[in-house]
């Protein structure tokens, strides 16, 4: 929705793809037997986050993969194991959390290449498949716990952990909740509903809980919205994994522009590298990483 006046069209370009010696043509997998109705995928990347050094990491979900790409764009694998890694952040003091859709929340150490269990299930009840998480400057970890919901079967969650071991449930109701981040004050969770092609609004009360939910921006196509990220001045961006593109919301919700894949159509996280004033975008059908100048939303 715009009021005044068409969003503004930003191009992107190729920051890197993953190369050829760690694709995985013809190669099947669980993963893509249950979400890409049985056919194969060489890769399928998604959470890219920097560390303090300027290191971009990348998960690879169906193969349990997670790689690093070094600022010369040079492409590591870090660990493979066990696991359908889904999201990935890194918080202030270095620590890599990793939403794993089939075993919760992981840690990775990126120096030995191991991972561990970080919170595996609630009540003694397991996830119904963990997607993605953003990190709270106290150290609160929000996370969403997707599974296969939808529209048919609106019971995703979306979770808040606190440094204490408080295992808040804030969402139950989600139609396939993914992507997820917190206003700049952090008063505001704004969480990607897949398959309602929503982004929902959840203010976050005093008391710990939540109020007035609602949809923040509605969206159409195959798919839905999926990661999010939001910018110091409230802009909100929306990757979207059936219309390549990335919508760039106002604070007030109006779409003030779209930056347009320039290879596939599966965007399907993102995250801003601030110093450069660039969006990183992960396009996650072709493998890539595609990059997008900011500065004429200045």
């Amino acid at each position: 929705m715009y009021l005044e006046k068409p969003p503004k069209l930003i191009e992107t370009r190729m920051f890197s793809s993953m190369p050829a010696e760690f694709r995985r043509p013809g190669v099947s997998s669980e993963w893509a037997d249950a979400n890409r109705r049985g056919h194969p995928v060489d890769c399928f990347i998604e959470g890219p986050s920097f560390d303090k050094s300027g290191n971009l990491y990348v998960v690879d979900i169906p193969f349990g993969r997670i790689f690093r790409i070094s600022p010369d764009r040079a492409w590591s694998l870090i660990i493979e194991y066990s696991g359908w890694p889904n999201g990935l952040k890194i918080a202030p003091d270095g620590r890599i959390l990793v939403a794993d859709y089939m075993n919760g929340l992981m840690e990775l150490d990126p120096q030995r290449g191991t991972i561990r269990p970080f919170l595996g299930h609630r009540n003694s009840e397991s996830f119904r498949g963990c997607n993605d998480l953003h990190i709270a400057t106290n150290g609160d970890i929000y996370f969403t716990d997707q599974g296969q919901t939808g529209l048919h079967d609106p019971t995703g969650r979306v979770f808040r952990l606190c440094p204490d071991g408080r295992l808040d449930c804030l969402i139950s109701n989600g139609p396939s909740p993914n992507g997820l981040v917190l206003s700049p004050d952090e008063t505001v969770l704004f969480v990607a509903m897949t398959r309602d092609n929503s982004v929902w609004r959840v203010p976050l009360m005093r008391d710990g809980g939540v109020a007035k939910v609602g949809r923040f921006s509605l969206f159409f196509g195959t798919s839905g919205p999926d990661g999010l990220t939001m910018d110091q001045k409230g802009r909100l961006f929306v990757a979207h994994a059936s219309l390549g593109q990335v919508f760039v919301m106002a604070p007030n919700g109006e779409t003030i522009a779209r930056i347009k894949s320039c290879a596939g159509a599966t965007c399907t996280n993102l995250v801003l590298e601030a110093a450069n004033g660039t969006l990183l975008i992960t396009e996650s059908s072709t493998g890539s990483v595609l990059m997008a100048d900011l500065a004429h939303l200045s």
